[in-house]
């Protein structure tokens, strides 16, 4: 009997070439062609890797300690490695973000990759095939899906979770992980855009900068640096999306709207008395010698809201504008009133919490022959390629352990 794996995303695609090395191999995908986000991912270029590992960064409700053990399971060079000498996808660094991106520039080269790899292993796929559930078989498992059920003697669940569900995730794996006994921690949308309501700077649409961001909820600061982009809704970029699980988060608590997280913005690493230094040495305007550093639209925007008026000079400017301009220059307080959810969300924050399986194989620690990896677990991380990196890492965990399912043979 096959080691079927369930879902052909990022991780399950990885668990299938490693499972094959071992075991004939599966793959059920809902899809005419899997690995649709990571089509889309990095605009259409597909963010393969960071070139450094972050685990203090991921998030997760589950002990930090088990996270970081099934990264370190298959380290970054490792993982770069394997793309540029298995798949034959050459990565270049792109150094002012510090992420690995294919030189073609192309996600589809890297999705088509990873494909192709699979197939000359051996490994068989069924598209457009749904996965419905599992039922225990003879000697393993019975996969239901719409055309039928399909004898397993292993199974990997790399479903992913709510997020995008264009892309064909819709949660079905971890119904069933709960159902088999998994505790699964609430699941929520992260590294989503955040929006305003009404759209308070709908005018701003297309404004993109490096910011300082400073989320506080229930008293915990979280920060994040990297681009922010107006939006006609409101808000998304790196440092953005970053820190929306704590306001998605703050929301979905049911705190009162002056209870929920408050996110404050500074809008360039100048200091309070680097701007004050400026304002006092400048002539003319003061929306003027705010837009030597700042965008002209978004300079605008936050002399009007200190309530400075438009045709206040530098000289001429009063000490409480002077402070008021300072605060919004540094700590100005994003107007967030809701989220993207689901649709836009990068990844699914929650999922089945880590120590539901062995951390060294990634097995169930309720179901014999059943693994977990990718975005059904609970963790994520920030923008930049860590999601992938743990979608490679756990994939190949749960790949080559559901392929030596019963034989005793460990992970390499």
């Amino acid at each position: 009997m096959p080691t079927v794996v369930v879902g052909a995303g990022a991780a399950g695609l990885l668990a299938a070439i490693f499972a094959a090395t071992r075991s004939a191999v599966t793959v059920i995908e809902r899809t005419s062609d899997g690995g649709r986000k990571i089509l889309i991912s990095g605009g259409g270029r597909c963010n393969v890797l960071p070139s450094r590992p972050a685990p203090e960064r991921f998030v997760t409700s589950s002990r930090p300690h088990l996270l970081r053990g099934m990264l370190r399971a298959w380290p970054l060079d490792a993982q770069r490695t394997f793309f540029e000498e298995d798949v034959g996808i050459r990565l270049a660094l792109e150094k002012n973000t510090g992420k690995l991106f294919p030189v073609s520039n192309r996600a589809r080269d890297v999705r088509d990759g990873l494909v192709l790899l699979a197939r000359r292993r051996g490994v068989r796929f069924q598209f457009d095939t749904s996965f419905v559930d599992l039922t225990p078989g003879e000697r393993g498992w019975q996969v239901v899906t719409s055309r039928g059920s399909i004898p397993a003697r292993a199974v990997v669940l790399a479903t992913g979770g709510l997020s995008v569900p264009a892309t064909g995730s819709d949660g079905g794996g971890l119904q069933v992980a709960a159902r088999l006994g998994h505790r699964v921690h609430d699941t929520y949308p992260a590294l989503t855009p955040l929006v305003t309501d009404p759209p308070a700077h709908a005018a701003l649409a297309g404004v993109s900068l490096d910011v300082r961001l400073r989320a506080r909820w229930r008293g915990r600061t979280t920060e994040s640096a990297g681009g922010l982009l107006f939006t006609h809704r409101g808000f998304s970029g790196p440092a953005v999306l970053d820190l929306s699980h704590i306001a998605v988060q703050s929301r979905l608590a049911g705190d009162a709207a002056d209870a929920r997280a408050i996110l404050r913005v500074a809008w360039s690493t100048r200091s309070g008395p680097d701007w004050l230094a400026d304002l006092a040495s400048a002539r003319g305007l003061v929306t003027t010698a705010v837009a030597r550093h700042l965008p002209d639209r978004l300079a605008r925007m936050l002399v009007a809201s200190a309530r400075v008026p438009a045709d206040r000079r530098a000289s001429e400017l009063r000490r409480g504008e002077r402070t008021a301009l300072i605060d919004a220059l540094t700590a100005f307080v994003l107007p967030w009133t809701g989220d993207e959810g689901y649709k836009k969300a990068e990844v699914t924050g929650g999922g089945v919490a880590l120590d539901q399986v062995h951390s060294r194989t990634l097995e169930s620690r309720h179901a014999a022959g059943l693994f977990l990896c990718g975005e059904m677990l609970d963790a994520f991380g920030p923008i930049g390629g860590h999601n992938f990196a743990w979608a490679w890492a756990t994939g190949r965990t749960a790949g080559l352990s559901a392929a030596g399912a019963g034989t005793g043979r460990a992970v390499d």
